[in-house]
Formats: C-alpha cells, sequence, structure tokens
C-alpha cells in the first residue's frame, strides 16, 4: 500500500468532517459519519449454464476495483430458473480503507460523469445512511476495454456509511462530490 492518502480521504478529513461536524452538532469526532465501505456486486442470470460469462464478470471487477473477487453462490433452489443451491450465479468486491477511498475518487468524478445522458443520482437512501445504485453497463470505468467486453453487465455500487439517517448519510456523499439530482 501507498503511503501517502488517498486524495478523497483527505478532502474528507480536510473538509468534509469539519462541515458535518458544523451541521449536525457533533459532540464528539467519533460521531461523524464516514463511508465504511464500498461493495460492488454483479449478478448474472446466465452463470449455471454458461460459465465463461462468469469468468469474464470476475475479471471485469478485479481490474474495476483492484482487489480479487469472490464468486457468489445461489442460497437456495430454484427450479423454475433451472437453479441449484451452491450455484456460481455472481461475483462480488468489498473494498475498505485505502481502496475504497481511491474508488469512491475514481466512482465520483471519473466513472459517473462517463453515463450517457447522465443528470446526477438518485437521493434515496437505505434509511440507515447507506446508499445503493444500480449500474446498466460496466463501460463507465475507464480500466475496462471496449474491445475486450463480450456482452455490457451491469452492477450495483453499494456505499455502506456509518451515518445514522438518511440525512446524515445525504449530507456525507454530498460533500464528497456524488452528484445528486435536484
Amino acid at each position: 500500500m501507498a503511503a501517502d492518502k488517498p486524495r478523497m480521504r483527505e478532502k474528507f478529513e480536510e473538509e468534509v468532517a469539519a462541515a458535518l461536524q458544523e451541521k449536525f452538532a457533533y459532540t464528539s469526532s467519533m460521531q461523524i459519519p464516514k463511508p465504511v465501505k464500498v461493495v460492488i456486486n454483479m449478478g448474472l442470470g446466465r452463470a449455471p449454464t454458461n460459465p465463461k460469462i462468469l469468468e469474464s464478470a470476475v475479471a471485469e471487477l478485479e481490474t474495476i476495483s483492484g482487489q480479487k473477487a469472490v464468486k457468489t453462490k445461489a442460497r437456495k433452489s430454484i427450479s423454475n430458473f433451472k437453479l441449484r443451491e451452491g450455484m456460481n450465479i455472481g461475483a462480488r468486491v468489498t473494498l475498505r480503507d485505502h481502496r475504497m477511498w481511491e474508488f469512491l475518487d475514481r466512482f465520483i468524478n471519473v466513472a459517473l460523469p462517463r453515463i450517457r445522458d447522465f443528470r446526477g443520482v438518485s437521493t434515496r437512501l437505505s434509511g440507515r445512511g447507506d446508499f445503493t445504485l444500480g449500474l446498466k453497463d460496466q463501460l463507465i470505468f475507464p480500466e475496462i476495454e471496449y474491445d475486450k467486453i463480450d456482452e455490457p453487465r451491469g452492477m450495483n455500487v453499494t456505499i455502506v456509511t456509518s451515518a445514522r439517517n438518511d440525512e446524515e448519510g445525504r449530507e456525507l456523499l454530498r460533500l464528497l462530490g456524488m452528484p445528486f439530482r435536484r
């Protein structure tokens, strides 16, 4: 790991934390909400019938995140989908600390503006200050080469924060630069 702090973390420590403490009148610096982890999840419906899809999705997730992806398995059998318990049906990566801050910086400042007809992200959060965004296509990330993609795959990016409610979480993400719709 690099010795220097990620740019987004420096911004959080120098500007965002102070602004949050002032707005919500926290008595302790430990009350200030901060990002805890980022989970990138890809569900692949056709993975049980075509294992190559899963392998390429795992490789793309590893390229995007810079960390090894984990294959996710079906929790229970569903006969209508020809799905058996334990079959590989997706891939997931959980980013924390240094890699999380680096990913957030690239995601907010580089990837999101590359979405076609982008007008901002929804202001809806989970109820506990966590934010999930569904992406239709992995090509918004500059690390992915267009020529090596066999098909566009969607993914979910979940930013888990230590905020106690949606208002705190939304303000944290807004100060970090998340482009919310008006």
